[in-house]
């Protein structure tokens, strides 16, 4: 992508906020104007939202920059249905709005924060090596909590992001129901992206990307929750770079982005999670990657496959009963 390029990923997003309030009923979700201005429309707080309502959240979140549809299960995995995401602009998607970048605390309010929201704030690291910028006159939010964020947190989101409070749009959903399950699921490509710049890659080469995971059933606590969704990337998604790279760097960088090159792998994610007194920040950083990576090279016409789909991870983890 053009570092010198400006997209106004807020405005797509916002184009499918207005779709959302206007189809409240069929998609199970609901919207409330606060008092200052600020739009929160609920996937999953105080509705039962659903997988027409988490398709749409992921699409809100990567700036409609992707295309995210609901396949029947790979029983190679387990009996659960299979997330596929798919864009032609993945840095777009990926980096300038899905991305979990904003940790927004208040009081006792806390929120993981991403969509494109992150590019009118523009204080990540990876938003300022890859130059991207937004100039939307709206700021569009995914917020993954148990509560509809108050009137202080969309002031707070306002004035990080340079707009009006009534210009502030937030979608919210708890990692526990089913529109926030799938959406964290819709970030298998977000992750390899996430690893190889942290490796560092020169993303800009990425030219497209394809990638599956299996839609673990919703939990119903906090830890069970972040821990099944995680568990669906790190042992069993599957993503598809292509790129435009040389070869001796693909061949140094491809096997230490799939989940298998962490300390931590192995075990289910809330076992690791409560290994470390449930600090994310104890977790080797490694860990938070696709289970398995496939990369096509276009210049070269080489490709390469790391990394291995651990179902029996994912049964211990998402607790399928048979009879």
């Amino acid at each position: 992508m053009d570092k010198k390029s400006n997209v106004r990923l807020n405005e797509l997003s916002y184009g499918i906020c207005k779709s959302a309030i206007g189809h409240a009923d069929a998609w199970r979700i609901s919207s409330q104007s606060l008092d200052n201005g600020a739009t929160v429309i609920d996937f999953g707080v105080h509705v039962s939202g659903g997988i027409l309502a988490g398709q749409n959240l992921a699409r809100i979140c990567m700036a409609d920059r992707a295309k995210v549809t609901v396949h029947p299960a790979d029983y190679s995995l387990g009996p659960w249905p299979s997330i596929q995401v798919y864009t032609e602009h993945p840095l777009q998607a990926c980096m300038g709005a899905q991305y979990a970048g904003w940790p927004i605390k208040h009081e006792k309010f806390f929120a993981m924060g991403s969509g494109p929201m992150r590019t009118k704030r523009g204080r990540e690291p990876v938003l300022e090596s890859l130059g991207i910028a937004d100039d939307s006159s709206v700021a569009v939010g995914v917020l993954e909590c148990d509560s509809i964020p108050s009137m202080e947190i969309a002031s707070l989101i306002a004035d990080e992001c340079k707009v009006p409070t009534d210009k502030v749009y937030l979608c919210v959903a708890p990692t526990r129901s089913i529109a926030g399950t799938l959406q964290v699921v819709a970030r298998s490509i977000e992750t390899s992206l996430h690893k190889l710049f942290e490796l560092g890659f020169q993303l800009e080469s990425v030219v497209g990307g394809h990638g599956t995971a299996p839609l673990p059933p919703p939990a119903i606590d906090f830890v069970s929750g972040i821990g099944r969704t995680n568990d669906a990337i790190l042992y069993g998604s599957h993503v598809t770079l292509w790129v435009e790279s040389e070869d001796d760097q693909l061949v140094e960088l491809g096997p230490k982005v799939p989940s298998c090159a962490s300390k931590d792998f192995g075990q289910p994610f809330a076992t690791t999670f409560e290994k470390y007194d449930f600090d994310f920040y104890k977790v080797d950083p490694g860990l938070f990657s696709p289970a398995m990576l496939t990369v096509v090279n276009l210049k070269t016409g080489r490709s390469w496959r790391w990394g291995a789909l651990r179902p029996d991870v994912l049964q211990r983890s998402f607790g399928e009963q048979t009879r």
